[in-house]
């Protein structure tokens, strides 16, 4: 233990604390831009500069450590003035069109620039070149709010290990891009969208599409079109915060009302075509394991577009190990523009399907080729809005979500089980497929709250989780892990033959979905233990525990479908993932996480 002084107030703290951790302790804010624990510690904003006697230059406090006997000042007028200055330095390359940013109110520049009386005589006169970026791609860069804070390269680097963006040019004409002279849409980027919800501004964000759904002449204005909209499980656990609401108010039903009220025709909830991935993936997982001959183990989930990318463009020599079933989204957007369309008697081309994603890869999955099969020339999904698009619409229409009635979802896709709920954080994929094997195999059901409790990865911190299972006389070793950085760690254990699985869930994002590059942004706040824990909360209170048991999922089978993995299913629900090619990543190292 060391004793410091922080602003007069004596303290004792743990040898090597920061001097920004040292401060919290007392209960003092020192502002941060490009401080993310862990992952970039390197005080390029200067915006947590402090006074510390007997050092005549300022000292950031983000990757300074107190010593014994240190006294540190983080009120002076000297230190005040100085982050003023830094924070008008930033400003004056800094494109300041807050009303109509979309980080408005989650910019960490706004909030620290607000707090340091920022002079209303400066001028921000800098010309801005012209953005180059593909704008149909998901995720869009605007160099005109880059602060050069290092964020997204770090965590693309020490979380994602994809290494995607890095500083290029040189002097003054120093900036964040795409790393080995490649464009965005010629690298291997999973658009997983982890560098978006990491960056301090609006440099990065995700590609807006609700103007092609509620703008003029937008897709509501069309009489002729019916627009039908699901709901990704994990966006029910995220979506209140963008309006300061618990979980408990800010509910699935209360959404559902809120999406009539926008204007959507029919509100479904994609928990039923989470079940049906899970009808579809346990089926073939199960005849994988029954058949081994010629197969390749360990069986990876396919239900994560983000995962898919990274797997086709790193390990292309094992794509065949993916499970063919389509995601949950496209297997919504799939029997939406057959089953469905049959049901009404509507034409698929005059329903509109709209998702509402908590990811960003969504939009790039959507516009794979291969992957639309309910009609020719027409597209299974057409329009994937992130959580916080969707939210941008409520608020649009001056909707007070806290005053609406609580209301169900449609019918015949609106009904989903406890095992399609966890879908969205990470371990629940694999949870929820167990639980329906296991009644395959022995004509019970098990626990659903405790019999695969251990594959719950949730708050881990090891890089991947196992447990392994005797489930009607089949032993299944499998693994649950989640972020890019951990999957390729895994994948090289796998590799090097230090360990065997027989069925592995991988998530892109930290955390799974409730964690996912599409959530409300939050500053330094990493929410998906507390988002994932709502979601058990939705599993736990629903009366339908195991997706064999959805009767909706029953009906499909009995009256569409046939049976999981049948011709039919099989048609609608699975995909070639050789269909479609992915860049090639530069080549590195194998022994380093870049």
């Amino acid at each position: 233990m060391v004793n410091v002084t922080i602003n007069n107030t004596p303290i004792q703290v743990e040898e090597g604390t920061s001097i920004l951790d040292a401060a919290k302790l007392v209960g003092i804010h020192i502002p941060t831009l490009c401080f993310l624990k862990d992952i970039n510690e390197i005080g390029a904003c200067r915006a947590c500069i402090v006074e510390v006697e007997g050092i005549d230059r300022l000292v950031t406090a983000c990757d300074n450590v107190v010593s014994e006997g240190m006294v540190i000042h983080t009120d002076t007028t000297r230190v005040r003035e100085a982050r003023k200055t830094n924070l008008e330095l930033l400003l004056s390359q800094h494109r300041v069109n807050c009303p109509s940013c979309f980080r408005n109110g989650t910019c960490q520049l706004q909030k620290v620039a607000s707090t340091l009386r920022i002079s209303d005589t400066l001028s921000f006169k800098t010309e801005f070149p012209e953005d180059k970026w593909n704008d149909k791609l998901p995720i869009i860069r605007d160099e005109s709010k880059c602060i050069k804070c290092y964020r997204c390269v770090s965590v693309c680097q020490k979380v994602q290990s994809l290494g995607i963006w890095d500083m290029v040019g040189t002097g003054a004409h120093t900036t964040v891009g795409v790393s080995n002279h490649r464009s965005l849409e010629d690298a291997d980027c999973a658009f997983c969208g982890q560098c978006i919800t990491h960056c301090p501004t609006n440099a990065l964000h995700t590609r807006d599409d609700t103007e092609a759904i509620i703008g003029v002449n937008g897709v509501m204005d069309d009489k002729d079109k019916i627009t039908v909209v699901q709901v990704a499980p994990a966006v029910r656990a995220a979506w209140g915060e963008e309006f300061g609401l618990s979980p408990e108010v800010a509910t699935e039903k209360r959404l559902a009302a809120a999406l009539r009220r926008v204007g959507f025709d029919y509100v479904f909830d994609t928990n039923f075509s989470a079940d049906l991935t899970i009808m579809e993936e346990g089926t073939e997982f199960l005849e994988r394991i029954k058949h081994p001959e010629g197969k390749k183990f360990p069986m990876f989930t396919s239900c994560c577009p983000g995962w898919v990318r990274f797997l086709k463009s790193q390990y292309p020599d094992m794509v065949d190990q993916l499970s063919t079933a389509k995601s949950p989204q496209q297997m919504f957007g799939a029997v939406t523009k057959s089953y469905f369309a049959e049901k009404i008697g509507v034409d698929p081309e005059n329903i509109v399907c709209v998702s509402i994603m908590p990811c960003t890869t969504k939009k790039a999955e959507l516009d794979i080729p291969s992957i639309n099969d309910a009609k020719e020339g027409c597209k299974d999904v057409d329009f994937s809005l992130t959580t916080r698009e969707m939210c941008r619409m409520i608020k649009a229409d001056q909707i007070d979500v806290a005053a609406l009635p609580e209301e169900d979802f449609d019918s015949p896709l609106g009904t989903g089980t406890g095992a399609a709920v966890i879908f969205g954080t990470t371990g629940g994929v694999m949870e929820a497929a167990l639980r329906t094997c296991y009644y395959v195999l022995t004509g019970e059901n098990p626990n659903a709250d405790e019999t695969f409790k251990a594959v719950r990865a949730l708050g881990s911190d090891k890089p991947w989780i196992e447990a392994e299972y005797n489930v009607g006389g089949i032993t299944v070793k499998a693994a649950v892990v989640n972020g890019l950085g951990n999957a390729r760690r895994l994948i090289r254990a796998l590799r090097r033959g230090e360990v065997e699985y027989q069925f592995v869930e991988v998530m892109a994002c930290p955390g799974g979905c409730v964690g996912g590059g599409g959530q409300p942004i939050h500053y330094n706040e990493e929410r998906a233990a507390e988002r994932g824990q709502v979601l058990y909360n939705y599993d736990s209170a629903n009366t339908l525990r195991f997706s064999h048991e959805n009767p909706e999922i029953k009906a499909i089978y009995a009256d569409y479908l046939g049976e999981p993995c049948g011709e039919k299913s099989h048609h609608l629900l699975h995909t070639d993932h050789h269909a479609w090619t992915m860049p090639e990543p530069p080549v590195y190292d194998e022994d380093v996480v870049h």
